[in-house]
C-alpha cells in the first residue's frame, strides 16, 4: 500500500522520515517534550499561513475570474466545496499554532516575558522582545480568525442566514481581517524565525 495514496498516510510517512532523520543525525536541541511542542507549533503554523495566503493570493483572484466569467462554471464549486474545508483547517491550525505556541514559551519559562515583551527585565531580556512582538501579532492574528473572519465567512458561505447587505459587510470585513493578517504574518515570522537565530531587534 502507497502511503502517498492518502493523506493520513502521507503525513504519516513525512513524520516517520522526520524521526529517522533527527534519529540518525543525531540532532541536538530542546528537551523531547520541548521539541514535540516546538514542532507541532511550526506544522501547525505552516498550515495556518498556508492558507491565509492560499485565501489571498490564489481563492479571493480565482473568485473573482469565476464571477466575471460568464461561460465559465461561476465560484459556486469553490463556495461550496473548497472553502468551507479549508476555513476548517485554517482557523483550527490557527488556534494550534497559537496554544502551542503558548505551550512552548511556558516550557521556557518565557511565557510572561514574552507578552511583556522582555521589557519587566533588567537588561531587556532580547529573546523575549523579539518572540513577544511575533506573539503579539499572532494573538491579534488570531482574534481576527475567530472574531472576524470566520462569522463573517460562514454569512458569505450561507451557512448563517444573512441579507444581501449583510453579506456584502460581512464580505468586506472578512476581507479587511484577512489582508490584515496578511500584512502581519510578515513581521510575525520575521520575529519568530529571529527570536531563535539572534537577529531582529
Amino acid at each position: 500500500m502507497n502511503p502517498l495514496n492518502t493523506i493520513s498516510g502521507t503525513l504519516i510517512a513525512g513524520l516517520v522520515l522526520a524521526i529517522i532523520i533527527a534519529a540518525l543525525t543525531s540532532l541536538s536541541g530542546p528537551s523531547s517534550a520541548g521539541a514535540i511542542i516546538f514542532w507541532t507549533h511550526v506544522a501547525a503554523g505552516v498550515t495556518w499561513i498556508g492558507l491565509l495566503y492560499y485565501f489571498n493570493f490564489v481563492q479571493v483572484p480565482a473568485l473573482g475570474e469565476a464571477a466575471s466569467d460568464e461561460d465559465g462554471p461561476g465560484p459556486a464549486a469553490i463556495s461550496k466545496y473548497v472553502a468551507p474545508r479549508a476555513l476548517l483547517w485554517f482557523r483550527w491550525a490557527a488556534l494550534a499554532t497559537w496554544l502551542t505556541g503558548a505551550a512552548f514559551l511556558m516550557h521556557k519559562g518565557q511565557l510572561h516575558n514574552a507578552f511583556m515583551l522582555g521589557l519587566n527585565t533588567d537588561p531587556v531580556n532580547q529573546y523575549a522582545m523579539t518572540i513577544g512582538v511575533g506573539a503579539w501579532l499572532g494573538t491579534i492574528m488570531l482574534f481576527n480568525v475567530w472574531v472576524l473572519i470566520w462569522p463573517n465567512q460562514k454569512k458569505v458561505l450561507g451557512m448563517v442566514e444573512a441579507s444581501a447587505d449583510e453579506v456584502a459587510k460581512a464580505k468586506n470585513t472578512a476581507f479587511l481581517a484577512s489582508r490584515s493578517n496578511t500584512l502581519m504574518s510578515i513581521p510575525m515570522i520575521m520575529s519568530m524565525i529571529g527570536a531563535g537565530h539572534g537577529w531582529f531587534m
